[in-house]
């Protein structure tokens, strides 16, 4: 569905092409200002190196928007979902929200005309990261449920981290000392966080650390994506993943009567899902991640804001630090992955 089109009146295949020098970051100071690609028609054609620099600048300016986008999204969903577990069970309300969203996506799918290629759907990358995502959303939202949305929502925010410690773990990815560093202050962040010597301990908070885990696999995963792969079919393999296994969760936990004012925020909240799970596929699949990345963070002022909003809920100093030390900790791992890169490529 993605599409990178630039203003100029350079073919779409030949700014793409300028794109990726601009990402890969092998472009030498030295060396010609002009580049040449090849357009659908098999003609050669010169592209201006500054014509693929602003490119690039627009792709990365679109897509910082759609993660702070996204993120915004997944908090005004989260908080609204939150306000319904107040009287539906969780399996419940989630399965009801995910059969909303799957009907939306697949509507706007339909109408996109990109479900002719549904046997995208059936490849494992898509479904291995459909079901990570389906246990990530149910351990996520039931701690959610029982904490601050803002504490819940820095917990979450480690992903960056766990995501050093999953690729070490199951990809066998060789870390360096100053990502490892990282990931010890990221854990030291969320156990300030989560302050399991405080009176106050919520054992939900191991299990929205749990979910993070499985968040981080996802984002992982979202990486290996093949590059033709419809965002819109993705974000779908999701909603149906999630709604299906929750299903089977709800005929074990019971079901409740639902009002409709249940029912409106719901559909709302899954509006708001639907354009999150699309708008972080597009993030994280257009823009150069070192520079995209940090704007998750964004997610902790919406949920801080709405968690003063609604519920009076406040981080405590502790609290405070935890986040700080996770955003530095999570930065630092994105810059050391950018530098990695970088020295790979030479």
């Amino acid at each position: 569905m993605l599409q990178r089109v630039s203003s100029t009146s350079v073919p779409a295949s030949a700014s793409i092409a300028a794109e990726s020098e601009r990402a890969d970051g092998t472009k030498d100071a030295a060396a010609s200002t002009v580049t040449t690609a090849t357009t659908a028609s098999g003609a050669t054609v010169a592209v201006d190196a500054a014509s693929a620099a602003r490119a690039g600048m627009r792709t990365n300016r679109r897509s910082i928007l759609c993660m702070c986008g996204a993120m915004a999204a997944f908090v005004a969903n989260d908080a609204l979902v939150k306000v319904v577990s107040e009287s539906l069970a969780t399996s419940q309300l989630i399965f009801i929200r995910g059969l909303m969203a799957t009907a939306l996506v697949l509507s706007i799918a339909i109408a996109a005309g990109v479900l002719r290629r549904w046997r995208v759907l059936l490849q494992p990358v898509v479904l291995g990261r459909a079901s990570l995502d389906a246990v990530a959303t149910v351990l996520y939202l039931m701690s959610l449920f029982h904490l601050p949305i803002g504490n819940a929502t820095a917990i979450n925010l480690a992903a960056p981290i766990m995501m050093t410690v999953v690729a070490v773990l199951v990809f066998g990815e060789q870390v360096g000392r100053a990502r490892w560093l990282a990931v010890i202050g990221g854990f030291v962040g969320v156990l300030l966080v989560i302050q399991p010597a405080s009176d106050g301990f919520n054992r939900y908070a191991l299990v929205c650390l749990a979910g993070t885990v499985f968040h981080a696999a996802r984002d992982l995963l979202t990486r290996r994506l093949p590059v033709d792969s419809p965002s819109l079919l993705v974000t779908l393999a999701t909603a149906v993943a999630v709604t299906l296994f929750t299903g089977l969760l709800s005929i074990l936990e019971g079901w409740k009567p639902v009002e409709g004012r249940e029912l409106g925020l719901l559909a709302v909240a899954a509006v708001f899902l639907s354009m999150g799970y699309q708008l972080l596929i597009m993030s994280l699949r257009a823009g150069d991640l070192s520079l995209v990345a940090p704007f998750r963070y964004s997610a902790l002022l919406f949920a801080v804001l709405f968690g003063w909003v609604i519920w009076g809920d406040f981080p405590n100093t502790l609290a405070w630090l935890g986040i700080a030390l996770l955003i530095a900790s999570g930065l630092q791992v994105i810059d050391a992955e950018r530098r990695r890169l970088r020295a790979a490529r030479r």
